[in-house]
């Protein structure tokens, strides 16, 4: 592996990173939430399998056209006060879901939600590109990312005792508490972010979104995104049912599942940052998903298992899929230019989200189950669907990384 020597971060990027992790907590939370509570919505509102993948591919799809509509604004205004206003209406959104109390009521507040979120994320992620040089972004990734190993630990334990002991309900209501806190902070941290306005040479969004999408590099880049998250967006939202109904885990041994891979995931996510910004990215992603490939197929093979053992497979299988997205979504940080970089991160946010709106759907469509008590059907072939994407997105992110040595080469470095 080729070997570099990482930039230190100074104190206002420390400060910047403690509070982007935040903001990554609350959005994968809210988003993630829908997953452990799986089973209890089912049940409580009545819906079935196909309606339920409904309800995360609407959050999804909503999320993806927001930020294609976005995308050519998304390089017109300080990145500061875009993402001020995205979040709140994330916020709205979430309170909308926790006022939610039939099956069409959730569906609609999850569009509303998934609107601000995906554009919230696409923000967020261009500002861990404006603020941070190449050199340390797979650091800066990782630690952004320690927002899902945070909302593991910390979130979905504590939704799911709320929504167990209080109802679905008030989980929606810790994170609108949470994010409130969030808006002040980022509000009262985080610079005007403008460097970029005075790169603009597209006064009309629609044709600097145009000039965006037209370009092979970036497209080359957009074929590896999108299919990125995909194979995860399948299984996740039937993991708590599938745990439950099939392998015979107690909703009371949940959160145990989920707090002990999210520790792990800490642990891990920063591992990767590092080593992302010292070795090939492109070898750690492709290790780490040939790990994934095994871990899916025992994963979506087991029948009933002890405790102990479940922890332990669930534990890798999160830790080879998170070994592929920080040096992933490193090596996708460099791909598109200063000038370029808040639309080509909408629209990279919107296919992420298009391609896991529809995993979540097809999931929805392929597994079936007789009640609401019945062990899930077909959970198998959503694994071999994972695998083989897994593969694919190698094949993917590999052009990306010769598309960027090639960039090298011809600028003499």
């Amino acid at each position: 592996m080729n070997h570099t020597t990482p930039q230190p971060f100074n104190a206002y990027q420390k400060r910047i990173l403690l509070l982007m992790a935040f903001i990554q907590f609350s959005i994968i939370l809210d988003f993630m939430i829908i997953s452990p509570i799986g089973d209890i919505l089912m049940k409580t509102l009545s819906i079935n399998t196909t309606q339920f993948g409904l309800v995360v591919s609407a959050y999804a799809f909503s999320a993806a056209i927001a930020g294609i509509v976005a995308a050519g604004f998304m390089d017109k205004f300080d990145r500061k006060k875009l993402f001020i206003w995205f979040f709140s209406g994330f916020i709205i959104g979430t309170l909308a879901c926790a006022l939610s109390h039939t099956y069409w009521q959730l569906v609609s507040a999850r569009i509303v939600t998934g609107v601000f979120a995906g554009v919230s994320s696409a923000a967020l992620f261009t500002l861990v590109i404006d603020l941070f040089a190449p050199q340390q972004r797979g650091r800066a990734m990782g630690v952004v990312q320690m927002g899902f190993g945070v909302s593991q630990v910390l979130g979905i334990p504590l939704s799911l005792f709320i929504a167990t002991h209080l109802g679905w309900e008030f989980s929606f209501i810790a994170i609108v508490v949470l994010a409130l806190g969030i808006l002040l902070a980022t509000g009262l941290i985080l610079q005007p972010v403008t460097a970029h306005l005075a790169q603009q040479h597209d006064k009309n969004p629609f044709a600097h979104f145009l000039k965006v999408l037209s370009q092979s590099d970036y497209r080359i880049g957009f074929a590896a995104v999108m299919f990125l998250p995909i194979g995860g967006f399948m299984l996740m939202p039937f993991t708590a049912p599938f745990l439950i109904n099939n392998v015979q885990v107690t909703a009371e041994q949940l959160p145990l599942i989920y707090l002990s891979t999210g520790l792990l995931s800490l642990i891990v996510m920063p591992l990767m940052g590092k080593f992302s910004d010292r070795y090939d990215r492109f070898t750690l992603f492709t290790f780490g998903s040939l790990g994934a490939v095994v871990m899916v197929f025992i994963y979506t093979h087991l029948s009933i298992t002890p405790l102990w053992l479940v922890i332990v497979i669930n534990i890798l299988l999160f830790t080879c899929i998170l070994c592929r997205m920080t040096p992933a979504m490193a090596l996708n940080s460099m791909v598109a230019k200063p000038e370029d970089r808040g639309a080509y991160m909408a629209i990279s946010s919107s296919l992420q989200q298009i391609a896991g709106g529809l995993g979540a759907f097809i999931a929805g469509m392929v597994i079936l189950q007789q009640d609401a008590h019945s062990p899930l059907q077909h959970f198998d072939w959503l694994g071999y669907i994972a695998m083989g994407i897994f593969i694919l997105c190698v094949f993917l992110v590999g052009r990306v990384s010769k598309l960027l040595e090639a960039r090298k080469l011809a600028q003499g470095h």
